[in-house]
């Protein structure tokens, strides 16, 4: 696959990243001492210091099997380096990030954009050019004396039912290229973590989600009501359930769903784990 495919998908992943933890202030991805994706914050500079040291760590683990993760503890906060498949994922976190938190949304955000963009983009031969080859035409005197015959009888026929033939055809052409309904976007895919729903008016067949999101949505689809979700989880359970707006403020604009037990045991999932969400559009 082209490297700028991976680029340009990888850097808006780390851009959602920190929008949704702020207290990563850097990040990027390198792969075989080469970087991929970084944010507009973080250097070259820094990006192949930290290359360097981590190539050298990497000689001096060979012993033991291997690296799967580094992580440095600062003063002021952290670095961690993650190993995924052949990629690797560096953070530069502040100490009041939570750990788990960063840490559970890059394992799986950045694996599930790479298989995405493997899907949409699938990998091709540089070297290798796509051609499309065409029939060579077939000479033939007989095509050739119809298609003669065809232009002499067009050419005999009365200016006035020439004209009106025309005039059918590029009205036949314009109903054609009318549509009757506009075509409605597809309906966009958005990725949250699970949050405990709980208490004694909560219904067991709704989420609740940030008014950001939903609003977003009915920007996007004007008057058409959204009164559902589908949600999916990693381990491709579905379900369609009720929607509402999150009530506490304090937890807008942190990339949650709200969820009720009924459903985390219906997708067979947990507190803390990733979904993906889409509306249904009426």
């Amino acid at each position: 696959m082209n490297n700028e495919v991976y680029s340009f998908a990888l850097k808006n992943t780390l851009t959602e990243i920190q929008n949704v933890c702020p207290d990563v202030s850097n990040s990027f991805i390198f792969k075989d001492g080469k970087i991929l994706a970084k944010d507009e914050t973080t250097t070259e500079k820094t990006v192949n210091h930290t290359i360097d040291a981590f190539n050298a760590i990497t000689e001096r683990a060979d012993t033991i099997g291997g690296l799967e993760t580094v992580t440095i503890q600062g003063t002021n906060g952290r670095v961690h380096i993650a190993c995924m498949n052949d990629y690797h994922l560096t953070t530069i976190s502040s100490k009041e990030a939570d750990e788990k938190y960063v840490n559970t949304l890059t394992r799986v955000l950045i694996p599930i954009v790479l298989k995405l963009v493997e899907k949409i983009h699938p990998a091709s031969t540089d070297d290798e050019t796509l051609t499309t080859v065409y029939p060579e035409p077939v000479e033939d005197d007989a095509t050739e004396e119809v298609a003669d015959d065809a232009e002499d009888g067009e050419n005999d026929l009365p200016a006035e039912e020439t004209a009106t033939t025309e005039l059918n055809e590029e009205q036949e052409q314009f109903e054609l290229e009318v549509d009757p309904e506009p075509i409605l976007p597809e309906p966009p895919v958005t990725q949250l973590i699970v949050e405990n729903l709980g208490g004694l008016l909560v219904r067991s067949d709704t989420v609740r989600l940030d008014n950001e999101v939903i609003t977003q949505w009915s920007d996007l689809y004007g008057d058409k009501k959204i009164n559902e979700v589908d949600v999916e989880a990693l381990n491709g359970k579905t379900t369609r359930c009720k929607v509402k707006q999150i009530k506490k403020s304090k937890d807008a604009g942190k990339g949650i769903i709200k969820m009720p037990e009924k459903i985390q045991l219906t997708l067979e999932i947990t507190k803390g784990e990733l979904v993906t969400v889409k509306p249904v559009v009426e």
